[in-house]
This record gives C-alpha cells, structure tokens and sequence, in this order.
C-alpha cells in the first residue's frame, strides 16, 4: 500500500519547512529509516526518515520550495502501485498554493565538480538561487558564515553597481519567521517589566584572565561566570524559574538556561541543562559545546526548547545596556551588556573601574518587583564573589 510522506512538525514552532535536498530520486529504492531528504526548519537543518519501505514514486515538492507541516511532498509504493488519487491530492495542495512558494527561477543543482558535497551544503537555497539568477559561479565564492557557509552578502562583490538595486529585498528565512512569530506571541500579551543594577567585574574579569594562564585546561570566560551565578541565584531565589499557565504558575526544579547565539539569519536559544547541580567548568566545557553545535545548525529539537530562564549577552559589542524580550516557557530574561572601563568612586576617591550593566525583563504575571529585585540582589553578590563561583 503506498505511503504518504509528509512535511513533519520537527519543532514545537515550526509552521513550515523549506525541503533543502532530496537524497533521494523517483524510482529509487527505499527502506525504512533511510533518508528521503534534508528539511531547513526555524532552528536547523535535519534530515527526513522514511517510515515505509519501497519506491520513492512521486516528489511532490522541489528542492527549494517552503511547504507548510503537513503537506504531502511525496508518495512511496510498489513500481507498479496505482498512485494517482495520492498524485491528484498532492496537486491540489499546490493548486492552494500550500506548495507555492518554491522559486520562480529552476533552483540551481548542486555544486560540480571538485568538493561536490561541501559546496552543497555550503551555501542555502536561497543562495544558490541568487547565485543563478545573477550568473555566478558559487565554486568562485569564498564564504565567511560558519564553518564557511556561502551567506548572501558573499556575492555583493560579484554584483556590477549597476546591477545593484535601489533598494534590496530580502527573503525571510525559516529562522527569521520563528523569531517573528515568537517575538510577537511573547510582546504582545507577555506584561513585561525591566530591572537594572550594574556589577563590579573586577574579581570576575580576575578569574577570566586566571584561567587563561598556562596550562589552561579550561578556560571560562564572563559567559560561564554569569551563567554559574545565575543558577546560584536561581536556587535561593526559585520562584524566577518558573512560567506562567494560566491558572497557575510552573516552578521548576531544574535550572535550565537557554543562551541567546546569534547566526548569521537570526539568532538559537540552546539550552544548558541542570546548571545548578554543575560546577563552573562543567557549565565552560557544556556552553562551548553546546555554542558550537548552534552554530553548525547541528542541535536536536530537545537541545533548543523548554529553557526555564534565559541569558542574552551584548557584551562582546560594547553595548553598555539593553532590555531582552522574554520566549516563553521562561518568565525572565537576563540582558547583559559590557564590562566597561568607568569612573568609581570608592573611600572617597575617584578610580578607573569595571562595572557592568545587567537588565532582567520578567513576566509581571509570575514575578513582582520586589522578588526581581531581590534575585538582582543574590547575582550580583555572587558574580562579584567569582573566585567562590
């Protein structure tokens, strides 16, 4: 009996998918398990099992094209099944246009020639698109995303000035949609209110430049220390790590911290699992692990969801503050920006110091002032202990 394949609902906030590569063709044989294509969601990219063996008879859906979760994109049977009322089905999904946002230009095949696998994965549809429509070759293309991904400002320099536009019109990806619908769902109804202290860095930014020293084994950066207090302010102060649901408010026993990671279409909130029962360089060694597979777009669904508190860090722009809009499940964000170079007074004395600024966004229907105030009170204390970290 022929088996429907399916564009699945691989994360909680995926509304759709783009299909990126088939790995396999009409006719080829498939088993169970085996991978039909790979699928570009709001997070990542993953691949599509096969849930029937037999012949994949039918793409419905070509490389490139966004398909809402849901949608059939191909048909898997017997060579000599009769699949036509699947066909006419997956045509009229098309004929509503559920299948028509694929490119209006044939999209490119993959890369030829020497590095055939790599240029593929090198560079996204939307990419190779542009690439094909302007008459460049993406082998001559050097890219400068991670792990050497061709983004789209790569071509600028193949683009004669006259073939510039007025005006440039870019494409949301699967990621920027996510983080539109996200942010929305949370500003709107979410009441948010901001608190902001500033945090004497001395020790901390001390402990950095200590663990940096040879041999240095495992170094941890500003990150990790803000990271380590919030999970000890976390615990005295539980009623933060919680969440809003309706008629009640969820406290959770886990200290789950979702990081902010920004890339080079939009930004991923991993998240680092059970950091209060860590120490700090078990939370260094999981963070730098963890950073690294968001940047390869190399998490599971479960690495990037059910954060029940988040960080997000500016520091590294020079950003001397900013306020955080708060991603459910979590009722707070913290904001942190820069340990700068500023003017202190202490003893009666003026001396060069370095303070750093932090906002903590909380969800008014969880948390109060007071309570916000109060945890500010317990992280600030512990990061400005950091040698007891």
């Amino acid at each position: 009996m022929a088996s429907r394949v399916i564009m699945p609902k691989l994360t909680d906030s995926m509304e759709e998918g783009v299909v990126v590569k088939w790995c396999k063709a009409e006719g080829d044989p498939v088993e169970s398990g085996d991978v039909l294509a790979e699928i570009e969601t709001d997070k990542a990219v993953m691949d599509l099992e096969a849930f029937a063996s037999g012949t994949l008879r039918k793409i419905l859906a070509p490389e490139g094209a966004t398909v809402p979760s849901g949608t059939l994109i191909g048909v898997i049977g017997e060579p000599d099944e009769d699949i036509q009322d699947l066909v006419k089905e997956g045509k009229g999904q098309r004929g509503r246009g559920d299948i028509g946002k694929a490119p209006s230009t044939p999209v490119p095949s993959p890369l030829e020639g020497e590095g055939q696998g790599e240029g593929e994965l090198a560079a996204s549809p939307r990419v190779r698109t542009l690439a094909r429509e302007r008459g460049i070759d993406l082998t001559t293309v050097k890219g400068s995303g991670p792990g050497g991904r061709i983004i789209e400002r790569d071509l600028e320099p193949f683009v004669t000035r006259k073939d510039r536009p007025a005006v440039r019109e870019i494409l949301l990806t699967q990621m920027r949609k996510a983080i539109v619908r996200m942010t929305t769902q949370s500003k709107a109804p979410v009441p948010h209110f901001y608190v902001t202290i500033e945090v004497d860095m001395a020790e901390g930014l001390g402990v950095v430049e200590e663990s940096k020293k040879p041999p240095a084994r495992a170094p941890v950066s500003i990150n990790h220390l803000i990271i380590a207090a919030a999970a000890r302010a976390l615990k005295q102060h539980p009623g933060i790590n919680a969440s809003f649901a309706g008629e009640t408010i969820k406290v959770f026993s886990g200290i789950d911290i979702g990081i902010a990671v920004a890339l080079e279409d939009g930004l991923i909130v991993p998240v680092l699992r059970d950091c209060g029962e860590k120490t700090l360089t078990q939370i260094a060694e999981a963070e730098r692990a963890l950073v690294a597979r968001a940047k390869n777009r190399d998490l599971s669904p479960e690495e990037y969801t059910g954060a029940t508190f988040l960080i997000s860090s500016l520091g590294k722009y020079d950003v001397e503050s900013f306020s955080a809009v708060i991603l459910p499940p979590a009722a707070a964000v913290l904001a942190v920006g820069s340990a700068r170079k500023v003017p202190v007074v202490r003893d009666g004395r003026v001396e060069a110091g370095r303070r750093m600024k932090v906002t903590l966004s909380c969800d008014h229907r969880v948390i109060d002032g007071a309570a916000a105030a109060q945890f500010l009170g317990t992280f600030r204390h512990a990061l400005e202990r950091a040698r007891e970290l």
